[in-house]
């Protein structure tokens, strides 16, 4: 079942077109990456999804109905931009916002500590925020935004400014906070963490959405046909391929070659494994998918033209 879906979302600004005709459907329990160039429609889409702002044709479905102003309370909003109060204390600022959420002081209070515990940062409590570095000021917004386990997650940019440790910490509770039914959507430019994190993935660009679905499947449609393959006992200039592969580029190390090999339309990756271990030792071999960098970057180059 999906937890949201868009159904032809148009949203215009004066001269402007942000979102135009763009549907998509995000899966519960699932990470639904939404990506695409600065100015593409995303934050406008994520807008409208959280009833800041409404469409001006179509319509959000939550959990296979229109969206409604209660369920807001079922949606936790990481924006890229982040906003805490600078004179306020933190634990008092977190309290005052997990209750805005519903929760009550006790509750919160409780689930508070053991996320500050967990993010290391319990000693800040009785802190005012401006206090805090920029990492600890988002540490504590993330926390804000998922402590009442609302159905939808959305999450801006969350990795802005935070060191590969920290950007690892993130990762993991993301991952944590889906395997125990949240619901993600989240926006990036990082294509890395796309590939580790999103198990969907919807590419917005001038307003219009041009590729969704599975990553993994994604990356198999733009296959190139290029295979990495490390040997050892045959020499290059004795090594004979079937006419449909051609090496491409060869490194040395340590007595063993890496080759890299494209295969053409004809070509059969099995017969090209057996060809080779005819030939030589097959230490390892593996097909080179394209990076949903390499995707990101073809399907825009493709749509401008």
């Amino acid at each position: 079942m999906n937890l949201i879906q868009a159904e032809n979302v148009t949203k215009r600004f004066s001269g402007h077109t942000a979102l135009e005709g763009v549907s998509l459907s995000v899966p519960e329990k699932s990470i639904y990456g939404l990506l695409g160039p600065n100015g593409a429609g995303k934050t406008t889409l994520i807008r409208i999804i959280n009833m800041i702002t409404a469409p001006d044709e179509g319509h959000i479905l939550f959990a296979g109905r229109n969206i409604h102003p209660e369920d807001i309370s079922q949606i936790g909003y990481l924006p890229e931009e982040r906003g805490l109060y600078k004179k306020m204390k933190v634990g008092e600022q977190a309290l005052y916002l997990a209750q805005l959420k519903g929760m009550s002081r006790h509750d919160a209070q409780i689930n508070l500590k053991e996320w500050f515990e967990k993010f290391d940062i319990g000693s800040w409590w009785n802190k005012k925020v401006e206090e805090l570095s920029k990492g600890m000021q988002q540490k504590v917004q993330f926390i804000i935004t998922v402590l009442h386990q609302p159905k939808l997650l959305i999450f801006d940019e969350p990795f802005s400014g935070f060191d590969p440790i920290n950007v690892n910490l993130l990762k993991q509770e993301i991952l944590r906070l889906r395997d125990h039914g949240s619901t993600i959507i989240f926006s990036t430019h990082n294509m890395a963490s796309v590939e580790e994190l999103c198990d969907k993935i919807a590419l917005i660009n001038r307003s219009h959405k041009i590729l969704e679905g599975n990553v993994m499947e994604i990356r198999k449609k733009h296959r190139a046909d290029l295979y990495e393959v490390e040997i050892s006992g045959m020499t290059l200039n004795r090594l004979e391929l079937p006419s449909s592969c051609q090496i491409i580029d060869s490194q040395e190390s340590t007595g063993h070659t890496i080759l890299k090999i494209k295969g053409f339309m004809d070509h059969n990756s099995n017969d090209l494994l057996s060809n080779l271990i005819r030939q030589a030792n097959v230490h390892s071999f593996r097909e080179i998918l394209p990076t949903m960098n390499d995707i990101f970057i073809a399907t825009i180059n493709a749509a401008e033209k």
